[in-house]
Parts: C-alpha cells; sequence; structure tokens
C-alpha cells in the first residue's frame, strides 16, 4: 500500500441496510470492485468495468463532486438505459478518491 494513500469512509446501502466501509485510495481499481469484494454481487458489473452494460448502477447521497465526473461511456449507457438522475452513477466508473468520503452509496438492484 501507498504510503500517501489517504483514508476514505462511506456508506453502502444494500437492500435497506447501512455498512461502513473504510478503505484507502489505491486499495482498488474502483468502486464496482470494492462493491463486488465487500457485498459478494451477483451479476454485478458484467462488462467489466468498461461502462457499458449498466448492472453497476449506484446512487449515491451527498456531496456533489462525486455526482458530476462522469465520462463518456457512463453517460451514453445512462441515457441507453433512459436514466437521467444525475445521482445515479456506474460504479465502475467512480474511482476511490477522497470525493467518496462520507458519501451514502446505494446499490440499484432493479434499475435495468
Amino acid at each position: 500500500m501507498s504510503s500517501d494513500a489517504t483514508v476514505i469512509q462511506f456508506t453502502i446501502r444494500q437492500d435497506g441496510e447501512d455498512t461502513l466501509v473504510r478503505t484507502r485510495t489505491h486499495d482498488y481499481r474502483n468502486l464496482m470492485v470494492l462493491l463486488n469484494n465487500h457485498c459478494y454481487l451477483e451479476n454485478f458489473g458484467e462488462c467489466g468495468g468498461m461502462g457499458r452494460c449498466a448492472t453497476c448502477v449506484v446512487k449515491l447521497s451527498g456531496k456533489e463532486t462525486a455526482r458530476t465526473d462522469r465520462h463518456r461511456n457512463e453517460q451514453a449507457t445512462l441515457d441507453r438505459s433512459g436514466i437521467t438522475d444525475p445521482a445515479i452513477r456506474l460504479a465502475c466508473q467512480i474511482p476511490i478518491t477522497p470525493a467518496l468520503n462520507e458519501e451514502l452509496i446505494e446499490i440499484i438492484n432493479d434499475m435495468c
């Protein structure tokens, strides 16, 4: 682990239950990998993190900064899925950075 890794803490909500997660920058490639590791989700992230399948949909509640940085593949996939809520993101496109600190991340199982 890198000595300059910052501790990040956020809450994951799955099926109405909240779990506090503490991690560090650089511990996981992205939020999808972390969620699969902590929550053991079936059929979550089927495209392997390419931002094309919309099976890793999450809703962010908290700071605006974590909701704004959508990349091209993510925006196209959300548009194709009819998702317009700016708080809904693809977990595979969200890096583990301090922008996630104190966020509430809800796993959306029935979005697509």
